[in-house]
This record gives C-alpha cells, structure tokens and sequence, in this order.
C-alpha cells in the first residue's frame, strides 16, 4: 500500500447488529527484541460476545466488522499467521482474517515494524528476515495466552501473507532468499516497476546489504503449511532455496498477462518460482490486480485515490467483481489449509 490515506485510524467505534459469524479481535503491545522496541500484534479469533467495532475502515475501504473483549470458542482451532505487504497493516488484511476466522481458524496478525502503514523505512524493510522474526515472537506470544492457549490447535500451525507477506509465508516455511537475485531484477526493472524504483531513488545498493543474513533459513518447524497471495522477492532464486520448503504451499496468482504486477509474477513469464518449486498448488484469479486483495473500495475511493496520485490501488481491470475475487482467496486458503 503507498496511500497516506490508509495510515488513517482504523478502529472506529460503531454500534452494529449481531453478526451471524462473530470475529473476535484483541490487540497487544509485545517485545520484539530483534528490532529494538515494542510490536504491534493482532489475535482475531471466532468469539462470543464483545462490542462490536469496524477495523480497517477509512474514506478508501469499508472495515471490517470485529468483536472487542470478546471470548473464544471453545474447542480446538487451527491457527493461521498473516502478513500484510510492504506499507500495509493488520487492519487492510482484516477481511481474510475474518474470512478464516468463519472458517473456524485463529488469525494472529502484526504490524510488522519498519515496513507497516506510519513506519516504513526503505532500507530496514528490506531486512525481510525482520519479518518471519515478526510473526515467530507473535506465534510464541499466543502460545503462552492463557486466554488462547487452551483453544488453539498447536499441530494445525499456518503461514499466510500478501504481496511481501507472502514472502514473510514462504519464508516462515522454509524458502530461502538472494540478494543478488533482487539486485539484478532491480538493476533491469528499474524503469518499470514502482518497488524499484523507491529504492533506487533512496539511494540503496542492494548488493551492499547483508548477503548472509538475506540468505539464511528464518524456518519455523510448527508452520504445516503456506499460502502466498501474489508473493514478492521470488525472483533470483535456485533449486538450493527450496531446500527446506518441505510443507504444501499454495500459490495465488491476481490477474494474468498485462494486469499481472510484474514483481510479483511468481509464473514462467516473471521469476519462474511457480517451475522452480512445482510441488507448489498454483491458482490464478482473473479478472484482478494486485490491489484487488487489498479488500472493498468505497464508491468514492478510487476518486479520492486518483486527486492524490495514487490509483490503481481501487481501479480494477474490466470484469474484476472484488467481492468476488476476495471470496475466491477466502476460499482456495481455507480449502488448502483444511480450515471447517
């Protein structure tokens, strides 16, 4: 995301009917010793009971309806960790969550620091190891919650993200990364890619950031399977990083041939991952865009996106129904990771 227009508050105090399918929602403050300083995290988790609120909700997108100081179901629930892309936050993601939530899983979430909506900083975001770090001390976290411990199925562990956070997934899963491979996509995309080009412009060489940490393993053992919904940093990659990548791993395409984003086509036309790691479920959603997943544009978002210079995030190719398409990643992630 690159609006300043999502940095906007998103819990806004609402009173709302019962839902049908109530999504619980509980925020926390906990210590993430590899960045310095303290992290916000998210658990959305099916519940009863709470105040109803809308998260996510700003003049661009509608929220999404969530439950505060609400109670878990009982019984055992899958688990699943959600990564936002590069800008983003946990609250732009809140429609999978609660998606998954219906399902019957429990979403652990954060907003991961130095790459989220406020605190985005082009150099230490790219230190995507940061990332998996994130998601692994979130995990821990809510392992220890006495107030989640008892409902969470420990060997039904999961790994989900968009965009970079579908990196943040595969990374979690086990794929390692190259430095080199991003430097070269760069040093040749540079012209038509925007991620690049911000970069770039930042005066970051790539091929001086730390190659050993870039690619080292940030596995997590208890992740039992990934989704990746149009994943970044793919590119550059060998057999060699796959190595560990030994757990089913979904793949989600959004769009296909000029309304595919370029830097994160994981096909034989982009980085060719989809051919490097064929065990992968590839499924491709078409008509979409990459911003299609970033949930439902208010009738006057994608004007007051284009008065700020920052369309296409609300503009989709010709036919794309977004409800839709978000139905359809709802549906192939809960199916892949056999939620209820």
């Amino acid at each position: 995301m690159k609006n300043a227009l999502l940095a906007l508050p998103f819990l806004l105090s609402l009173p709302m009917a019962e839902a049908s399918a109530e999504t619980g929602l509980a925020t926390f403050s906990i210590p993430a010793a590899h960045h310095g300083h303290d992290m916000e995290m998210a658990v959305m988790f099916p519940s009863t009971g709470g105040s109803a609120r809308l998260l996510g909700e700003n003049p661009v997108f509608h929220g999404t309806t969530v439950y505060e100081n609400a109670e878990p179901l009982t019984g055992k629930h899958p688990v699943v960790l959600l990564s936002h892309g590069w800008g983003g936050n946990f609250a732009r993601m809140s429609w999978l969550a609660s998606g998954l939530v219906e399902r019957g899983a429990i979403v652990v979430a954060v907003n991961h620091p130095n790459s989220t909506t406020g605190d985005l900083d082009n150099l230490d975001a790219l230190n995507h190891w940061t990332r998996a770090q994130d998601l692994t001390a979130a995990l821990d976290r809510v392992l220890q919650d006495p107030q989640f411990k008892p409902v969470i199925d420990a060997t039904r562990i999961y790994a989900a993200g968009f965009s970079y956070g579908g990196w943040t997934a595969l990374s979690l899963g086990g794929l390692e990364g190259q430095r080199d491979g991003l430097d070269k996509f760069c040093s040749e995309g540079a012209t038509v890619t925007d991620h690049c080009r911000d970069i770039l412009k930042a005066g970051i060489k790539i091929s001086e950031l730390d190659g050993e940490a870039w690619q080292a393993s940030y596995k997590d053992r208890r992740i039992a399977g990934v989704a990746a919904i149009d994943a970044a940093l793919t590119w550059g990659l060998t057999v060699a990083d796959t190595d560990q990548l030994d757990v089913p791993v979904l793949l989600i395409g959004l769009g296909d041939r000029s309304d595919r984003l370029h830097a994160t086509d994981t096909s034989s036309s982009g980085s060719g991952f989809e051919l490097l790691y064929p065990g992968a479920q590839v499924e491709v959603i078409a008509p979409a865009s990459h911003f299609t997943a970033l949930g439902s544009c208010k009738p006057s978002g994608a004007e007051i996106l284009v008065e700020e210079k920052d369309d296409p995030v609300c503009t989709d190719p010709p036919g794309t129904d977004r409800k839709d398409v978000m139905a359809k990643i709802i549906g192939l992630i809960s199916d892949h990771f056999k939620l209820d």
